[in-house]
């Protein structure tokens, strides 16, 4: 709208001219939700979008982690699009390069490369209530305007070091696992790695015959599982391009699997503890076959449920401990001086290098998302949720926060395999978005009734989980927030999530206007 003669009569103020929307969707992060995302707004005819990527390529967790060792911890075959399969898989747990490549596949096969924005590290996202836009600023000093924000940045994305004092002294080389340094060489050196989580159990057989010496540090064990080594062969991987189906089964084979042993007997453990109880002692057996020393063995032996950690596979972690060169240590970590490690029984061991395999910011205040989010009356949602504990409806909408959609959100996830929370999750914001359009709206959020309604359902189902009815006092788990909440996984089976993402009713749980 222009000024009018009559505004200067009246000696009116200038009218404020209505900021141009550079995009109708922002999305942030280039990981396999950003991807997935960016891949399903362009199917469904939303594709006046752009990425914006902190790094200088796409790939997210397959890019920044790089470690020797490293590789997809459950099935290949499920741990992809379902509508990009990949038959050529050189085995069941594909090396993290060939994951890697398979996000850089997809990204170009589906059109993602064009809508992409390198160098771009987002430091905020703010709602102008007024002209029913968000604005994003980054590093590099840019602006994006937008009516839609996607928040696609994961939740493997900020490393965490370990807090033990004198960790800054020290002189030798440290390396976060997430950040790992190809330059450096670690033959001959004396090597202490802290944490024995997914991570180190795929690092330290890794590296274990080049170093001199190698210290792994335990806070925590975690339940192991033994890891079948199943490589794909070229017949193989012509059967599964050539034969219709085939690939499909096997995938919808290893999901079944993998979700009950790493999501259902969690999440529905008051039922199903006496599976649980029947893997540890399989674990515990794969403990007892692999290790030589008994003190050793009992040392990897959790104190905790199946369950209350992540678990994993692995068949190569635990003969390590067998070594001449190698110790596991699980005397707590008393200070780090310039070279040496030393544990709170006095026990000094000198080292050149500190590997920190020790994870990353979990559901911490500034963790998820990446970057700052204000709404509505300027309310900051990381203290939206500091003050009413982690929530989203369906893990995707916040009451407050209009056209503001989280692909990893809290209770997002209730399948093994990352790809299944990004369908579901894609689906969730196309949806609706098209219903607002179709009802000549640009304004959509969820309405405050239906997110309570939608956390008390979730809460009510806590209490089959194994972070209610296990014992998990001991797991020291990332599951767990620091409200005591575990929002990592939402409690209902993945086809559930999946049927209410295509199902749920958008209008009657969501506010929709023109602004």
């Amino acid at each position: 709208m222009t000024e009018t003669a009559l505004d200067h009569v009246l000696d009116l103020p200038p009218q404020a001219e209505k900021p141009l929307i550079d995009y109708e969707t922002v999305i942030i992060g280039s990981g396999i939700c950003g991807i997935g995302a960016g891949i399903r707004m362009i199917k469904d005819g939303l594709g006046d979008f752009v990425i914006l990527e902190k790094a200088d390529d796409v790939g997210g967790t397959w890019r920044d982690n790089t470690y020797p060792g490293l590789a997809v911890d459950i099935p290949s075959l499920s741990y992809s699009f379902s509508f990009e399969q990949n038959p050529n898989w050189s085995s069941l747990y594909a090396p993290g390069k060939e994951m890697k490549a398979y996000v850089d596949h997809c990204t170009q096969k589906y059109g993602i490369r064009p809508h992409m924005r390198y160098n771009e590290d987002v430091t905020e996202s703010i709602y102008d209530e007024l002209n029913n836009v968000w604005t994003t600023r980054t590093k590099a000093g840019n602006t994006y305007v937008s009516r839609y924000i996607v928040s696609a940045t994961g939740f493997l994305t900020l490393p965490k070091l370990p807090l033990i004092k004198g960790i800054e002294k020290f002189e030798g080389k440290t390396i976060h696992t997430g950040r790992w340094d190809h330059s450096y060489d670690l033959n001959n050196k004396r090597v202490a790695v802290i944490g024995t989580g997914a991570t180190s159990i795929q690092l330290v057989p890794e590296i274990a015959d080049q170093v001199k010496s190698i210290d792994v540090y335990q806070r925590t064990a975690i339940w192991l599982l033994p890891k079948k080594e199943l490589p794909f062969g070229p017949k193989l991987q012509k059967a599964f391009a050539k034969i219709p189906g085939l690939q499909n089964i096997a995938r919808q084979l290893t999901i079944l699997f993998t979700d009950v042993v790493m999501i259902n007997l969690l999440i529905f453990n008051k039922y199903f503890a006496p599976a649980g109880k029947l893997l540890q002692n399989m674990c515990v057996k794969h403990i007892r076959s692999q290790v030589n020393d008994p003190a050793t063995q009992e040392a990897l032996i959790p104190k905790y449920d199946f369950g209350c950690k992540r678990p994993s596979f692995t068949s190569k972690f635990y003969p390590v401990f067998n070594r001449d060169n190698a110790e596991l240590v699980t005397t707590p970590i008393s200070e780090i001086t310039e070279n040496a490690m030393v544990t709170s029984d006095g026990t000094v061991r000198e080292i050149d290098t500190l590997i920190c395999a020790t994870g990353f910011e979990v559901f911490q205040k500034g963790s998820v998302p990446t970057f700052k989010v204000e709404g509505k009356n300027g309310v900051d949602l990381s203290d939206f949720w500091e003050e009413n504990r982690y929530q989203a409806y369906e893990g995707s909408t916040v009451p407050g926060f209009p056209n503001f959609f989280l692909m990893f959100g809290p209770y997002s996830v209730c399948t093994a395999s990352w790809f299944g929370m990004v369908d579901t999750q894609s689906k969730h914001l196309v949806r609706c978005i098209n219903t607002a359009k179709k009802r000549g709206g640009n304004y959509i959020e969820v309405k405050k009734s239906a997110n309570d309604r939608n956390f008390e359902k979730v809460q009510s189902r806590t209490h089959l989980t194994i972070f209610k009815f296990g014992d998990c006092a001991k797991s020291n788990s990332y599951y767990f927030d620091r409200h005591g909440d575990s929002p990592t996984i939402r409690p209902t089976m993945g086809f559930v999530h999946w049927l209410a993402s295509r199902f749920m009713s958008i209008t009657k749980n969501y506010n929709i206007d023109t602004k």
